[in-house]
């Protein structure tokens, strides 16, 4: 017995290697072929001619990493790239002796000379305290990708900054005297956002106001833990979502940048007020 496709080579002896017995054919053109030539397919085994055309005419899909990055792709690359810079920031921490903290804390009397340590505080945690970074990535890892799902990656990055803002003001403003550090503020800004939009969509909320509840009375109770960012935080997430409620239309997309701008230069305002403040007490 022959085989048409194999050049008349017998049909039970692999057609690349005619020494070796087998009865296992390849699914899409019928040839005998050995374990060495077999390649396992969705249905059958498959002969390496076959592969290498399949492999030619198979559609090309790019790399996880690329495909995330796309609009229209659902993958939390905003939180990923938070944490990750979180995490970088710490390990500098580690490994500088202090300096990369010292570059980049918040203290309220630095303010007017440094303003930017204001957003730059949030991407630092105690180095002496693992639990601190471990609670706030946490935290972020675990709400971050619901809402940037929910309101969209370049809102997301706003809300998570203005808050972070928010937080850094309130403690220049309520605890003059203390620095700062941790992306807390910016976390209880999307506590904020999101008991504001649950709360707008008539979902049940109460979950979410326990776990706000709990962490804020926690800052009055454990020592070195900043309430004021917490609660500045807390105040301008819930602005900045609200925002975003009113201006879910398409035709509102310039009033929303309007006023999330608005909210930006209040913060300002408000972090000018403290610095007088803060002037007038050291007179």
């Amino acid at each position: 017995m022959t085989d048409p496709a194999s050049g008349g080579a017998s049909s039970d002896v692999c057609y690349r290697h005619p020494n070796r017995q087998s009865f296992v054919l390849c699914q899409r053109c019928g040839r005998t072929i050995c374990a060495d030539c077999q390649t396992p397919a969705a249905v059958g085994f498959h002969c390496p001619e076959c592969m290498r055309e399949s492999r030619k005419t198979a559609p090309r899909t790019k790399p996880a990493v690329i495909t995330a990055l796309r609009p229209g792709s659902s993958a939390p690359v905003v939180t990923w790239t938070l944490i990750a810079i979180c995490i970088v920031v710490y390990l500098a921490q580690i490994f500088s002796g202090g300096a990369v903290t010292n570059a980049l804390f918040y203290h309220p009397a630095l303010t007017e000379s440094q303003p930017w340590r204001m957003i730059t505080s949030l991407f630092v945690h105690s180095p002496s305290s693992f639990i601190h970074i471990l609670f706030n990535m946490f935290s972020l890892f675990v709400i971050g990708p619901i809402l940037e799902l929910a309101i969209g990656r370049w809102r997301f990055i706003a809300l998570y900054l203005l808050s972070g803002f928010g937080g850094s003001v309130a403690v220049l403003l309520l605890a003059p005297t203390s620095g700062v550090l941790g992306a807390s503020g910016a976390i209880f800004g999307l506590l904020g956002a999101f008991f504001v939009i649950q709360r707008s969509l008539g979902g049940r909320n109460m979950q979410i106001v326990f776990v706000i509840v709990i962490n804020l009375v926690l800052g009055f109770i454990i020592p070195n833990v900043s309430w004021q960012a917490h609660l500045g935080g807390l105040i301008v997430g819930g602005i900045v979502a609200f925002v975003f409620l009113r201006t879910r239309a398409i035709r509102k997309q310039n009033e929303q940048r309007l006023l999330l701008f608005a909210v930006l230069a209040g913060l300002v305002v408000l972090t000018v007020v403290g610095v007088v403040m803060l002037q007038g007490r050291l007179v």
